[in-house]
């Protein structure tokens, strides 16, 4: 370091690096200062503590290997002592297990060995907007947010104020239409990306031929077609966040090229001769049990692994009831604003009939249903003949009448009516044809769909 980088040192104390190689030390303590951030040095964990005990700092970066000890022992006593200071981890290259670990245990990210600089430089980026701020939940899609005071949702906010302020991986386990991208949108929202994009995907949407493509993008010339080079949606998502929704559904050739994408945090377009690397956050989420699928070896379980550092689960509907008055409050007054006019209010007996219902397709179902009875209601007040649920949707299959139904030979009590018919209809052509996402509008599978399909010759 010269005297000119010396007296330009700020003031204040930025980062603390926790390393005991002199080399690795100056390297980014000279990186650091010349991204405006002067740092302070330590050489093994208990010297960390007590500079950490000493001073606040606004980032902690430190080796995984120390005389006395390792990073983890660090991080976990960071997530005790100070749990808002992000700490990243430098682990040697290939230590992949190493450094899930890390992140499990509350790290904010981590770096591998050789240190390059550009991926260091985004790492402090991220980890220094995470100043300390009121805590507020964006609006989501849409305008949607989270809405519910239930105990359960209650522990999902708290889980996902935490998820925002690090860097993990985490899988969205959840139902059809309990709002998995609303909450993936949260914790971009929340956290050090949320300047960045957000770039939600659909796996199940996509043609196969045509995934390679659409993920990491192509040069001019490299199929017929390709009349210009486009990228693809990793380097749309550059400095924010990937949503990778039915993730469950991507075919296990391109399991493969996306676990390496995710790993060495680089892409190659479809043409081109070299990768090209991109910063991104990896979200990912399914309707379905990803564990079931690897063992079915539909699923690779090197990429699950990858996926699924951090498991959120949202709750069903039916497992919180209490959230269903404060839910239809909200979407009256959503569905009033958009169609301009006074929201409609639910008599007693009207919302008695939603809570006692078990909604297989969650919040969707319910949106759509108060759509429906919005659209039947002569008044202002909406009465359980407007709502006009189906009997056989009062009861909840078990668990292996769920799976029967999934199967293409299954059959349903009232399943094949004119009724049903139409509304698959209406919801395929308002999502032109896209089964996967008609599935999800409806709350049920997509074999369930296309089982239905299949049996009425429209498949």
């Amino acid at each position: 370091m010269n005297a000119t980088e010396r007296r330009n040192r700020p003031d204040s104390i930025d980062v603390l690096v926790v390393d005991d190689e002199e080399d690795i030390r100056e390297l980014l303590e000279l990186s650091l200062l010349r991204m405006g951030l002067a740092c302070e040095m330590a050489g093994s964990v208990a010297e960390a503590r007590e500079r950490l005990g000493a001073r606040r700092y606004r980032l902690c970066l430190t080796d995984m290997r120390l005389p006395d000890g390792d990073g983890l022992e660090l991080v976990e006593f960071i997530q005790a002592q100070q749990p808002g200071l992000p700490v990243a981890v430098i682990t040697a290259y290939g230590s992949i297990e190493t450094a899930i670990r890390a992140l499990k245990l509350g790290a904010f990210d981590f770096v591998t060995k050789p240190v390059e600089l550009k991926s260091l430089r985004e790492l402090v980026t991220h980890a220094l907007r995470l100043e300390p701020r009121e805590p507020k939940e964006p609006a989501a899609a849409g305008g949607r947010a989270l809405i519910g005071r239930s105990p359960a949702f209650d522990q999902l906010r708290v889980q996902i104020e935490k998820l925002a302020r690090n860097q993990a991986p985490v899988f969205i386990r959840g139902e059809s239409g309990t709002g998995k991208e609303v909450i993936a949108r949260l914790i971009h929202g929340l956290g050090a990306r949320a300047s960045g994009p957000f770039v939600p995907v659909n796996c199940g949407a996509i043609s196969p031929e045509l995934m390679e493509s659409e993920f990491f993008g192509h040069r001019k010339g490299s199929f017929t077609g390709a009349t210009a080079d486009k990228e693809g949606l990793f380097q749309a998502a550059r400095g924010g966040t990937l949503f990778l929704d039915e993730v469950g559904e991507l075919p296990l050739a391109m399991q493969v090229k996306l676990l390496r994408a995710i790993q060495e945090r680089a892409v190659r377009p479809v043409g081109a001769h070299a990768e090209e690397p991109v910063d991104v956050r990896i979200l990912s989420a399914s309707h379905q049990d990803l564990s079931r699928l690897v063992a079915d070896g539909k699923f690779r379980q090197d990429l699950y692994f990858r996926i699924n550092v951090i498991t959120l689960r949202v709750p069903p509907l039916r497992e919180r009831r209490e959230d269903i008055p404060l839910l239809a409050e909200h979407i009256l007054a959503r569905l009033a604003e958009r169609e301009g006019g006074a929201p409609r209010r639910l008599s007693a007996s009207a919302l008695a009939t939603l809570q006692g219902y078990p909604f297989p397709g969650n919040v969707r179902e319910l949106e759509n249903l108060l759509e429906r009875a919005c659209a039947l209601c002569e008044g202002g007040e909406i009465e359980p003949a407007d709502i006009d649920l189906q009997p056989a949707e009062l009861t909840v299959p078990s668990a292996p009448e769920r799976e029967l139904v999934g199967s293409e030979f299954a059959d349903e009590s009232g399943a094949d009516t004119e009724d049903e018919r139409r509304r698959i209809l209406k919801a395929l052509d308002e999502t032109r044809w896209n089964r996967s996402a008609a599935a999800r509008n409806l709350g049920m599978t997509l074999r369930q769909l296309r089982y239905r399909l299949q049996k009425w010759g429209l498949e």
